[in-house]
């Protein structure tokens, strides 16, 4: 399988004006095309949108987006999940309409995640305007495909979840990390330690996080990254200023050397606003278990 990125997210939120303001005054996104009092879609590169926002009765993941190169990748995909036994329906023409890409499927992975793996995304040729200047890192220096970032999602079946990203996907895995359970207060009872995966299908270090426990949005946090340190310092001043809770103090992770701090976002998650992420040659990585989440700093709060 050739999973290339994680190319969108698609939230629901009942606080739709929250964010408009959050992601566009704070975050420093652009407002796309295809807007609507209902819906708050995103940019932060040539992508049409990278985030699209629903407004709906409760705060939740909606779908996790993967890319595929083409229509003949999407085939080949959606025949190896069928022949994996996972249910694949293809969607309608107004979802494609709707998501601007030419072909997609949905499914679900073990842990009940709804995930889309798509092609053919939109591109907006327009400059991208960002309200501070401010520059989102979504490729290489080469222009390899990273995608929009990372997403941490909860996979409270953990060994089969992670089973089904690196078997079934073909997502190689970078890391795992054990957490005590006072870190997983909804893990599985009666275990001295949790163990968290990090994973990606490109040479971001990690695209996909699995964190072993259920939580209620179905999102734990996802990360853009930013092409400068300053960026992110701006931001959290903007954050302090707006007064967002800052869930966990500026720090610089162990395994993707992530400079970055996680704030509260309004749907009951967090946001990660980080830069200088690591890059791997996936030839020759070697998965490691870390023993610790970062090098200094992201003091967490609660």
């Amino acid at each position: 399988m050739d999973i290339r990125a994680l190319g969108y997210l698609r939230l629901e939120t009942a606080s739709l004006d929250e964010w408009r303001t959050y992601t566009l005054d704070i975050l420093g996104m652009v407002e796309a095309e295809g807007s609507t009092e209902q819906q708050v879609n995103l940019r932060i590169d040539d992508r049409v949108h990278r985030l699209q926002i629903v407004a709906g009765e409760s705060d939740k993941l909606l779908a996790a987006g993967f890319e595929v190169a083409n229509a003949a990748a999407l085939a080949a995909t959606a025949a190896e999940l069928e022949a994996a036994g996972v249910v694949v329906k293809q969607a309608d023409a107004a979802t494609l309409a709707e998501r601007r890409v030419q072909g997609l499927i949905h499914l679900q992975d073990p842990s009940g995640n709804p995930l889309e793996i798509f092609w053919g995304h939109a591109q907006d040729h327009s400059p991208l305007g960002t309200p501070y200047g401010n520059r989102f890192v979504t490729s290489t220096p080469e222009g390899g495909n990273l995608g929009l970032g990372h997403v941490v999602v909860p996979a409270p079946d953990t060994g089969e979840t992670l089973a089904f990203y690196e078997n079934v996907l073909g997502f190689q895995l970078r890391d795992s990390m054990k957490l005590p359970p006072v870190a997983v207060p909804t893990g599985r009872p009666g275990e001295d330690f949790h163990t968290m995966h990090f994973l990606s299908p490109n040479r971001r270090h990690h695209s996909l996080g699995l964190y072993p426990g259920a939580l209620p949005p179905g999102i734990v946090h996802f990360m853009v990254e930013l092409e400068t340190l300053d960026d992110v310092g701006y931001c959290l001043d903007r954050m302090q200023k707006a007064g967002v809770p800052i869930a966990s103090s500026l720090g610089r992770h162990s395994n993707d050397h992530m400079v970055s701090f996680y704030a509260q976002a309004p749907g009951g998650f967090q946001v990660e606003y980080g830069w200088d992420g690591l890059i791997v040659d996936p030839a020759d990585w070697v998965a490691k278990e870390m023993t610790s989440d970062s090098f200094w700093g992201h003091q967490w709060n609660g």
